[in-house]
């Protein structure tokens, strides 16, 4: 079997070359700051909120998601560093820097990049937001009867929620809570002079209030603004700071100025002291408010004594203030993403369900014939409701097993899981309570579960679960029979339609008996790390993936037929990037295309002058991961869950899982790997220096790897 479509991606091929002397592989020179990489990846989706190509409410909703990106970063990345450098660590990691510079690196290429964002939402998004007839307005720029109206919501639904806090001598400073949106409210006093006050302004409203017309304003008594069909808005904090004269009757309001905190949220639990593992991740939520703050973003005009104050309050150093002449916390913005204007998103898409579901034959039968592949978004998530729906009705389905990561809302797997406890199946989920930002919600679903009858497993003690699993267990004529779904992405169906995801459903006895080994170490007591097929971490993923690409220069010295092309979201591992530049100093091409972080150089002469690294932005976020090795002709693929990065292969229960069926290893190959390697619309190509830059355009040969899949049924569909 062939493999053009993956080899004619990207650049032409180099003519192989072997260094003449072998660089020191470990030196820094050769590795990219991991901090500095993710900005550049941040820096790509900021690139999406700034393309005029882009329908503009989609514009709005990736300015949304760099802002949430960004503060993700500080809260996790930024103040692991800040924790690092109080304590005095000097181990620096494989780029070389310290704690100290690479704190200084992200404020240099941080800055530049808030500006362009203020720039962006300020002279780009809004003015042409206000010829769409979506208007964003200061509150006194509006009409007496408006104006009205908004003071009367505010006395009845926001006054109530507020409470001033005053810090002088007789009060003490008050706590800022991590996000939270702030007036810091400066007032005279006749008697003692200035005063100081916050205000925090309610997260339970919308931040965009709904401002009435002049008509609706007339009648507005009892008019929630929620109902009103108006689309000009007003900033929630806007209205607060405009009726401060309610909150301080008697004193001269001399001015309010908006601040945001960010703290630290990377907060760990103690396993290794922790009896109930439930317990202790409800403890370790709660303080996530009351981190160290990483983090102040702060209106320039404020005055610099209350400035200080915070500063001194909040033990900031001068690079953790960020001056922001705009609104803070542009998350906030995905609100208008929502409104009900097509004409300024993305064109709707129908998922492929795919001719296989169109009968009335049970996934179970569908399976007997032939094995499954799916690509999400472009494949429905329906297909595998079914399947998990089906064997919690099934009289013959005598168990189920599922591993849950990012569940999400209404959850109809979560469901199905309950149905079938209910209908007498043996049903156990592991609930991942560590998934970062996702420990509530699954805290619910685990209780939920357990009230349904379901067993559930909270995780591992030092460990998170990452692996994406369902095993069905069967009667069949004869004997037990098991069905498997492995997959790169959460079994969620709303990010289902937003991350591009494989999915795999098989009854592949070798796959699912490793499955099921997998899940009897996870809920019991198992040391195993021998698989008939699957790679699994911690244990032998790493091994097994670096002796892979080693294979592969041996196939290289051979005949000169080494080719390796891997898509994840993240490599960072130093022992795989080590393997990496060794292929290529033999002479291997290597095609790597890496969503986000990647700490490998590529094009280095004698280090890795034969790789190319590209990232693809667009409308689905790329998540899915695939690792392609030529082999001499009888390829090798891979997909799981796995990134290559320290966490996921030594601190994570991991899988990657063989495509072995030809005819899928071949759309693979070529209908979505190859694709995504040749996209030269949504593309960026990385240089050594870490920088990335649009891949060229080829007017006449456009390739948009996404919207293509968008309109192309997938080969995997058809049947045989």
């Amino acid at each position: 079997m062939g493999s053009t479509a993956v080899r004619d991606a990207g650049k032409p091929s180099r003519r192989p070359k072997k260094a003449t002397s072998a660089p020191n592989l470990n030196h820094p020179t050769y590795y990219i700051s991991r901090e500095v990489s993710w900005l550049e990846f941040n820096r790509r989706v900021l690139a999406e909120a700034l393309d005029e190509n882009n329908p503009l409410l989609e514009r709005v909703k990736f300015l949304s998601i760099f802002s949430s990106n960004l503060d993700e970063f500080f809260m996790i990345r930024v103040s692991g560093l800040r924790r690092q450098l109080a304590a005095g660590v000097l181990k620096a990691p494989a780029d070389g820097l310290t704690p100290a510079q690479q704190l200084s690196q992200i404020w240099e290429k941080l800055l530049p990049m808030l500006n362009t964002v203020t720039d962006c939402w300020k002279t780009e998004l809004c003015p042409q937001l206000s010829k769409e007839g979506i208007r964003l307005v200061h509150y006194g720029d509006l009409k007496k009867k408006q104006r009205k109206a908004l003071r009367n919501l505010f006395q009845r639904d926001v006054f109530p929620i507020l409470t001033p806090l005053a810090f002088d001598p007789g009060h003490p400073f008050p706590h800022i809570s991590n996000l939270s949106i702030n007036l810091a409210v400066i007032i005279n006093d006749p008697s003692c002079g200035t005063r100081f006050a916050r205000i925090k302004v309610p997260h339970s409203l919308p931040r965009l209030l709904r401002v009435p017309s002049e008509e609706d304003a007339e009648s507005y008594e009892g008019l929630g603004l929620e109902e009103l069909s108006s689309t000009e808005f007003v900033w929630l904090e806007d209205v607060v700071s405009a009726n401060l004269d309610l909150l301080f009757p008697g004193f001269e309001i001399v001015g309010s100025y908006l601040f945001r905190v960010t703290r630290n949220a990377d907060v760990e639990i103690e396993e290794d002291e922790a009896f109930d593992l439930l317990v202790a991740t409800k403890e370790m939520v709660g303080q996530r408010h009351f981190g160290f703050a990483i983090r102040l973003e702060v209106d320039p005009n404020m005055p610099k004594e209350f400035l200080n104050i915070l500063i001194s309050k909040l033990d900031l150093a001068p690079y953790q203030i960020y001056l922001v002449d705009g609104p803070v916390g542009l998350t906030d913005v995905m609100q208008l993403a929502s409104l009900d204007r097509p004409d300024l998103k993305y064109p709707p898409f129908q998922p492929v369900t795919g001719p296989a579901f169109s009968t009335e034959a049970s996934t179970f039968s569908i399976l007997k014939r032939r094995n499954l592949l799916f690509y999400h978004p472009y494949d429905s998530f329906s297909p595998l409701v079914r399947f998990v729906r089906e064997a919690a009705r099934d009289p013959d389905v005598l168990a189920i097993k599922q591993t849950l990561y990012r569940v999400g809302p209404n959850s109809p797997i979560v469901q199905a899981l309950m149905d079938a406890r209910e209908n007498g199946k043996q049903v156990s989920a592991l609930i991942e309570l560590k998934a970062r930002f996702d420990e509530e919600n699954n805290i619910e679903w685990a209780r939920a579960l357990e009230e349904a009858g379901v067993h559930v497993v909270y995780g591992l003690l030092g460990l998170k679960v990452h692996a994406k699993m369902c095993l069905v267990v069967r009667k069949e004529r004869g004997g037990l029979a098991s069905y498997v779904h492995l997959g790169t992405g959460n079994y969620n169906p709303v990010t289902a339609r937003i991350y591009s995801d494989l999915g795999y459903l098989t009854r592949d006895p070798e796959i699912a008996s490793d499955v099921s080994v997998l899940f009897n170490a996870l809920t019991g007591y198992s040391k195993e790390e021998h698989y008939k097929k699957l790679l699994v971490a911690p244990g032998g993923m790493k091994s097994a993936l670096v002796k892979r690409i080693m294979r592969e220069i041996e196939h290289h010295e051979r005949d000169g037929s080494g080719y390796l092309a891997f898509k994840m979201n993240s490599l960072v591992d130093k022992d795989c990037i080590r393997a990496l530049y060794r292929a290529s100093q033999a002479g291997v091409r290597v095609d790597l295309q890496v969503r986000g972080i990647c700490c490998l150089r590529p094009g280095i002469p004698r280090v890795s002058e034969n790789i190319t690294v590209t990232s693809v932005v667009g409308r689905f976020l790329e998540h899915s991961r695939i690792f392609y090795f030529h082999n001499g002709g009888d390829e090798e693929i891979l997909s799981g869950s796995a990134d290559l990065m320290p966490r996921n292969l030594k601190g994570r229960v991991e899988t990657l899982f063989p495509i072995e069926d030809p005819k899928l290893k071949v759309a693979l190959r070529d209908e979505i790997l190859g694709l995504h390697m040749k996209d030269n619309v949504k593309s960026w190509e990385m240089s050594p220096d870490g920088e990335y830059t649009k891949v060229p355009s080829d007017d006449k040969h456009p390739i948009d790897s996404q919207l293509i899949r968008l309109h192309q049924v997938g080969s995997w569909h058809k049947e045989e």
